[in-house]
C-alpha cells in the first residue's frame, strides 16, 4: 500500500478510537489533545454510568453507544470496523498525544511499509517511559530481568503497548481484529505476537510522544478490582492454553486464596478483592467457564 500520508489530507488518513468505560475524569484531555493534531475520534462508549458519551459528542467525536461493557479488545474492533480511513490510532482514554505525535507516527508509517504497528514513546507521570520489557508470548531469550532498555530512535520491538497504537487497517481485519474471546488483558500482546508472526513489523518511534497516566480510564473500586483481576488470571490461563503454554499452577491458586483470608483478618478490602478475583478467574478457566460469560456477552 502506498504510504498514506503522500496520498490524502490527515482526516482521511487516520480515525483515533477511544474506548471508554466510565472515563468521564480524563476523557476531555484525551480528545483535545486529538483534535489539536487534526485527528477525527470515534468514541465506542462501553455503557459507561456516567457521562463519558456525552463528553464525546461534546468534543465532537463520533460516539458508538454499547448497551454493555465489550471490553477492550472488542469494543476497539467495534471502532475499528467503523473506521473508513486506512489507518486507526487506538487511544486509551487517559492518554494525551503531545505536540506532533500524529504527524510523526505518519511519517514513520511511510518510512517503515512493513508495519504493521506502531507507537508513540509512552512517557508516565513518574518521567519514566513505558517499554514492555517481558511477556508471557515472548521467545524465553527476550524475557530478561529488570526493566527494558529504553530506544534512543525508533526501533522494532517485539511487543508494544496496548494505549496507543497506530495500526494498518488492512493488516489488523487480515487477522481479525483483537481475539473476541478475551474481555480483558492480554489481548495486545496476543494482536502483536500475531501481527510478528504475520510479517509485519512493530515499531517504537520516538519522536512521537505520548503522556499515559495509567490506571485512571476508570475509577477504581473493590468490585473493579475483583473483576480486573478474575480477567486477568482467566485471559493468562486462555493465552497460556492458545500458545501451547502452562496456566495458573494449582499452588498460584492456593497462594492467591491464602492471600485473600489473610487480608480480610486485617480489613483491607481492595487486597482481598484482587486476590479473591486472581483466584476466581484461574478456577474458573479449570472448570471450563468463559470471560464472555462472566460478562453476559455470550448471548
Amino acid at each position: 500500500m502506498p504510504p498514506a500520508t503522500e496520498l490524502l489530507p490527515l482526516q482521511e488518513t487516520v480515525t483515533a478510537v477511544v474506548v471508554a468505560y466510565d472515563s468521564a475524569d480524563v476523557l476531555s484531555a484525551c480528545l483535545d489533545a486529538l483534535r489539536r493534531e487534526g485527528v477525527p475520534a470515534i468514541v465506542v462508549d462501553n455503557a459507561s454510568s456516567d457521562n463519558s458519551a456525552a463528553i464525546a459528542r461534546a468534543h465532537g467525536a463520533t460516539v458508538i453507544a454499547s448497551s454493555r461493557n465489550e471490553g477492550y479488545g472488542r469494543g476497539n474492533n467495534l471502532g475499528i470496523a467503523a473506521c473508513r480511513t486506512p489507518y486507526a490510532l487506538i487511544v486509551n482514554p487517559d492518554l494525551v498525544l503531545q505536540p506532533g505525535a500524529m504527524a510523526g507516527l505518519l511519517a514513520a508509517a511511510a518510512r517503515y511499509p512493513d508495519a504493521g504497528m506502531l507507537a508513540p514513546r509512552i512517557v508516565e507521570p513518574s518521567g519514566r517511559v513505558f517499554i514492555q520489557p517481558r511477556s508471557l508470548l515472548s521467545p524465553a531469550h527476550l524475557n530478561h530481568p529488570g526493566a527494558a532498555i529504553v530506544p534512543e530512535g525508533d526501533a522494532c520491538l517485539p511487543f508494544l503497548s496496548g494505549a496507543c497504537l497506530l495500526l494498518r487497517c488492512d493488516a489488523f481485519e487480515a487477522l481479525g481484529g483483537f481475539d473476541p474471546q478475551i474481555f480483558l488483558f492480554y489481548e495486545d500482546d496476543d494482536l502483536c505476537r500475531r501481527m510478528r508472526d504475520s510479517g509485519h513489523a512493530l515499531v517504537h518511534v520516538h519522536e512521537a510522544q505520548a503522556h499515559h497516566a495509567r490506571g485512571r480510564s476508570s475509577k477504581p473500586s473493590p468490585g473493579r478490582r475483583f473483576n480486573a483481576r478474575w480477567h486477568l488470571a482467566w485471559s493468562h490461563a486462555y493465552i497460556a492454553a492458545k500458545y501451547g503454554q502452562s496456566g495458573p499452577s494449582s499452588f498460584a491458586v492456593c497462594e492467591n486464596v491464602a492471600k485473600t483470608a489473610g487480608y480480610a483478618l486485617i480489613m483491607n478490602r481492595l487486597k482481598m478483592m484482587a486476590h479473591a478475583g486472581s483466584a476466581a478467574g484461574a478456577l474458573a478457566w479449570r472448570r471450563g467457564r468463559t470471560a464472555l460469560s462472566r460478562q453476559g456477552l455470550d448471548e
